[in-house]
């Protein structure tokens, strides 16, 4: 097992997004996980109907312990619903995890629309976190929220990801599967360069948590060894693989099939 992942994001009691699918992803891909819980939500495949946040300091908490005693070889975060939140966070970042690569994806609405920040904690978020980040995974919306842009073709991926380049990460995946389309473009840029990635688009209602797992994904490739461009590319493909072999449970977006990489028994 190579590769130790600390995700610091919220909990979906459906276990198809957040800590469940990072867990599963990070495991399916060889690594090792470990946990910050931020908050826990009541949701399933048909939306968001509670959540409870989790005490910033004990957040921290959690993560010092783990970065203290079975350390880290990226960082990835998901949902941090407050200013306070990623206040902790970053402070965390900052005096014991200096050095760590820190996978970003700006959690800021569920696949169905929920809200999951504060809205007064975007420009926290902007300028605590964003400037730390290795690479940091907004979808459309979220890439629009966070840019002031309007995304509507793929060429408007590419503009989106230069202007979140300069709110200081040092790389961009801006994800195009929001946008219409029978291919699905994907856009990373860092400083330096660009790839662009592109797919048929899968016909699948089954992409809950897809943000979650694709962040994941990339977070061990790094913690792996693999360049980033590497990371991404094999992430894209594992969760490709996963919409597509996924199990269609529940009535709503349905959950990914993380285990498609395990072997299974007999």
């Amino acid at each position: 097992m190579k590769g130790r992942v600390l995700i610091v994001a919220g909990s979906d009691s459906g276990g198809g997004a957040g800590i469940q699918a990072d867990l599963k992803t990070v495991t399916a891909l060889g690594g090792y996980a470990a946990t910050a819980i931020t908050a826990l939500t009541a949701q399933n495949t048909q939306g968001v109907f509670g959540i409870i946040g989790v005490e910033p300091a004990f957040i921290a908490q959690q993560m010092r312990v783990v970065l203290e005693d079975l350390g880290a070889d990226c960082i990835k975060t998901g949902m941090l619903h407050n200013a306070a939140v990623i206040e902790a966070v970053v402070e965390v970042l900052d005096h014991t995890a200096a050095g760590i690569r820190v996978v970003v994806d700006p959690v800021m609405y569920t696949k169905g629309g929920d809200g999951l920040l504060d809205p007064a904690a975007r420009d926290t978020l902007i300028q605590r976190l964003l400037p730390r980040a290795a690479l940091m995974t907004p979808n459309v919306r979220e890439a629009e929220a966070l840019s002031g842009l309007t995304i509507q073709t793929p060429d408007d991926l590419a503009t989106a990801g230069r202007q979140l380049l300069e709110l200081g990460p040092a790389a961009v995946l801006v994800k195009g599967g929001h946008l219409a389309g029978e291919t699905v473009t994907d856009w990373l840029v860092w400083r330096g360069g660009e790839e662009v990635f592109t797919a048929p688009r899968l016909a699948s209602r089954n992409t809950h948590g897809s943000g979650c797992t694709l962040a994941s994904a990339i977070a061990v490739g790094l913690a792996q060894g693999l360049m980033l461009n590497a990371a991404v590319r094999r992430a894209l493909a594992y969760v490709r693989e996963a919409i597509r072999t996924a199990p269609g449970l529940g009535q709503g977006r349905g959950p990914l099939n993380h285990g498609h990489t395990v072997r299974p028994w007999g």
